[in-house]
């Protein structure tokens, strides 16, 4: 279980993965000492998992996204969900309750790029349809 300082640890590495311990630390009224050794827990206990890259907006502002919402055949969505973790493109992937059985996150350089990935996508073994929203901007991302 995970207590309030390491919630707002969590918060805190979200924002800059790459903050030294000392900014941490600072930030949140502890030691050095402590925020390496909770970190070093968290990271042992499977919390963080990992850490990755932010994009700066100037690049971010080229790309285009979109949400694909794919409905898999009875029995195929763990082979589509295999075929996907090969597209560079799909930056995330969620299994989701309702008419769809799951949403893939795309971006792509340009939109006939985008249009190549949602095609592939639909032509995977096991997909039985997708339908695919771009993205024009996001208002709130954490």
């Amino acid at each position: 279980m995970l207590t309030n300082a390491d919630h707002n640890l969590i918060a805190l590495l979200r924002e800059n993965a790459r903050s030294s311990t000392a900014d941490l630390a600072r930030r949140l009224g502890v030691s050095r000492t402590t925020v390496q050794s909770r970190i070093e827990k968290l990271e042992k206990r499977g919390v963080i998992k990992g850490y990755t890259v932010q994009l700066a907006p100037e690049h971010e502002q080229d790309l285009v996204r979109a949400h694909v919402l794919i409905t898999c055949l009875p029995k195929l969505a763990s082979k589509v969900e295999a075929a996907l973790k090969n597209f560079i493109s799909v930056r995330n992937l969620h299994s989701v309750s309702g008419q769809y059985d799951m949403i893939a996150v795309i971006e792509a350089a340009s939109i006939r790029e985008l249009d190549r990935q949602i095609d592939q996508i639909g032509a995977l073994d096991g997909v039985e349809r997708t339908m695919s929203s771009i993205i024009l901007s996001t208002r709130i991302e954490r």
